[in-house]
C-alpha cells in the first residue's frame, strides 16, 4: 500500500467527506490541496443516470470553456495541399496528408487532437484501431470533420473539448490548471455542467445528475452539490 505523504494528510485533513460543496467552494478548495511541483490539471468526474448501451440514452457533446484548458493542445490536421496554408494560419502544429497517414500506420500518435476534410475520411478508416481507443478519430459530430479547417483548428486551440459518457455511466473531463484563479475554474465547470444538461436524454428517467466530483491531479476528491436543474 502506497505511503500518503505529510502534504497530501494536509490536503485530506481539508475536505470533509461527509460534505457536499458547492461549485463555488469546490473551486477554490481545489487550489488549497493541490501540492504537486507542476501545474496540475483540474479534473470533473460527473456519473449520470443514463445506460451507455442504449444509442438514445448516450451523452456526448461539445464544450467551449471560457478561460480554455490551459493546456497546450497539440493538433494535427490532416488536410490536402489546398488547405494547407489555412491550418497553418489557425495554429495547427502538424500539417499535411499521406506522410502523417504512414506515421499513424507506423504507431505515432503524438497528438491531442486531429481534423481534418469529409473528402479524407475514408483513408482515416482502416486507421480506426489506433486512432479510436486513443480518442483520436475526428468526428463530424464534434466540428472535427469539416470543410472550415480554419475555425476548427482555433476552436481546438481556443478550449474547445469533446466529452462523451463511458461505459460505467461517468463523464470525466479536464476543465483547467490549478494555477488558473477560482473564478476561472468555477467558470469553466460551470459551462461543461450546464452543456450536460442541455443534452439530456428525453428517455431517461429519474436522476439524471447523479453525482459530481472535482479533483486534481493526485489530490481528494471533492464532492460538488448535483442539483442542476
Amino acid at each position: 500500500m502506497a505511503k500518503i505523504t505529510k502534504k497530501q494528510k494536509e490536503a485530506r485533513a481539508k475536505v470533509d467527506p461527509n460534505s457536499i460543496y458547492t461549485l463555488k467552494e469546490a473551486s477554490g478548495l481545489v487550489k488549497e490541496i493541490t501540492n504537486t511541483k507542476f501545474d496540475a490539471s483540474i479534473d470533473l468526474a460527473i456519473r449520470l443516470g443514463v445506460d451507455p448501451k442504449k444509442a438514445n440514452q448516450m451523452v456526448r457533446g461539445v464544450v467551449t470553456l471560457p478561460h480554455g484548458t490551459g493546456k497546450d493542445v497539440r493538433v494535427l490536421a490532416l488536410v490536402t495541399p489546398d488547405k494547407e496554408a489555412e491550418a497553418k494560419e489557425a495554429g495547427a502544429d502538424y500539417i499535411g496528408l499521406d506522410e502523417y497517414l504512414q506515421k499513424i500506420k507506423d504507431g505515432w500518435t503524438d497528438v491531442d487532437v486531429i481534423v481534418t476534410m469529409p473528402s479524407v475520411m475514408g483513408k482515416l478508416g482502416p486507421l480506426g484501431r489506433v486512432l479510436g481507443p486513443r480518442g483520436l478519430m475526428p468526428n463530424p459530430k464534434t466540428g472535427t470533420v469539416t470543410m472550415d479547417i480554419r475555425k476548427a483548428v482555433t476552436d481546438v486551440k481556443g478550449g474547445k473539448i469533446d466529452f462523451k459518457v463511458d461505459k460505467t455511466g461517468i463523464i470525466h473531463a479536464a476543465i483547467g490548471k490549478a494555477s488558473f484563479t477560482q473564478d476561472k475554474i468555477y467558470e469553466n465547470a460551470d459551462e461543461l455542467l450546464k452543456t450536460i444538461e442541455k443534452l439530456k436524454p428525453s428517455t431517461t428517467k429519474g436522476i439524471y445528475v447523479k453525482s459530481v466530483f472535482m479533483s486534481s491531479t493526485m489530490s481528494p476528491s471533492i464532492a460538488i452539490d448535483a442539483k442542476m436543474s
